[in-house]
């Protein structure tokens, strides 16, 4: 039986075969109510995670002046308490002089974009294209009713919509007083992970979760700015063609710039559209013309040149991220979904080099250096 065994017929590869599916099955189950636990978990605690994911974010962008000051001597409770004042005293300038100019006109904003599809409708279905109107009206009925919710949503207030399970002050505080401790002890927090964790583990843990805290630094920060310049440079393009919601609409560019690639698209054409209605045709393909120019400008010169490789996020991951999130959770899914791919990413990426040292020095060359193929983007041969 065991020579027959030896010799591997039509029976025994299909055995085989078969054999690996049901390991691979098994394991695929096994990992699949392993992340349908790891879901359920994470919605039954989502009221802490949300202010704690939250207050994360915010604290990767102002340790570093914390860190700076703590290096000149500085206590790092004094030190993190001047940066939060100055954060506070900023964020209160930004919603005093701009929030209320953009919840004042945002239903405004909503007619003229919605106007503006109704010009479109029509453009469509005259002369040249004579296309249906049952082909279009359904999707202009739904974006204009889109647009209206949107409105009310913004004219209620910026932060409505992060919070559903406790009021929006008590977020608030937890994130303003989780910030605080964040930026204030953060860096004994990775000296006591090691030490928890052993020599082995310890320094693993530390190291992956240091290079997530170092990508979600960088992608917040880059992106504030790719965002200012963006809402900056489309800012200035509506004033001078003379657009009264200039103003309103660059705010609507900049929050919409931390929701990579849909968020720009999304905040451009509301921009042609208002355009289209408050000034003409003429003034809307200008507009239209400034848009597409400042998104290549941020996909091909901004991006890379200020991201560079931290993020190495494939434009297709942003998206489908993105979109996740936006149905899962939301604005609040969607802001978060590229931090949440990116730091899952760079543990991906960690977790291959550690297999690339595991790998025999008889193995093919290949299998001991795909992190770095990844990495720099190369494929094999």
């Amino acid at each position: 039986m065991a020579e027959q065994r030896s010799i591997r017929d039509r029976g025994v590869v299909i055995d085989d075969a078969f054999a690996g599916l049901q390991r691979w099955g098994l394991r695929i189950i096994v990992i699949a109510a392993a992340a349908y636990i790891a879901g359920w978990g994470i919605g039954h605690i989502w009221v802490v995670l949300f202010p704690a994911s939250i207050a994360l974010i915010v604290a990767t962008v102002l340790s570093p002046p914390v860190s700076w000051m703590r290096r000149k001597g500085l206590p790092a409770a004094a030190a993190a308490g001047i940066v939060i004042v100055s954060f506070l005293a900023t964020l209160g300038a930004v919603v005093t002089f701009l929030i209320p100019q953009v919840t004042d006109q945002a239903g405004e904003i909503a007619s003229s974009a919605s106007g503006g599809l109704q010009e479109v409708r029509d453009w469509l279905t005259g002369e040249p294209f004579n296309l249906s109107e049952n082909q279009i009206s359904a999707a202009i009925a739904a974006l204009q009713d889109k647009l209206q919710d949107s409105a009310s949503a913004i004219s209620e207030g910026v932060f409505t919509t992060i919070s559903t399970a406790t009021s929006i002050i008590i977020n608030l505080v937890l994130i303003l007083m989780l910030t605080f401790f964040f930026i204030k002890d953060g860096h004994r927090f990775l000296p006591w992970l090691r030490t928890l964790g052993g020599a082995r583990a310890g320094d693993h843990l530390t190291e992956v979760l240091g290079r997530v805290w170092t990508t979600l630094g960088s992608f917040i920060r880059t992106q504030t700015l790719v965002s200012f310049i963006d809402a900056l440079i489309i800012g200035v393009g509506l004033a001078i063609l003379g657009s009264p919601l200039a103003l309103p609409l660059a705010v609507i560019t900049f929050f919409g710039g931390y929701i990579p690639i849909v968020g720009a698209f999304v905040s451009g054409g509301v921009a042609v559209l208002v355009t289209l209605v408050t000034n003409d045709y003429k003034d809307a393909l200008i507009a239209l013309i400034i848009v597409i120019a400042v998104q290549q400008l941020e996909g091909n010169v901004l991006s890379p040149i200020l991201q560079g490789k931290t993020m190495n996020l494939h434009p297709a991951v942003v998206l489908l991220s993105v979109t996740a999130g936006g149905s899962l959770f939301g604005i609040t899914g969607a802001f978060l979904a590229v931090p949440v791919a990116a730091s899952v990413a760079e543990i991906l990426r960690y977790v291959n080099e550690r297999i690339d040292d595991s790998v025999s020095v008889l193995a093919p060359k290949d299998d001991g250096r795909a992190a770095e193929i990844l990495a720099n983007d190369e494929l094999p041969g």
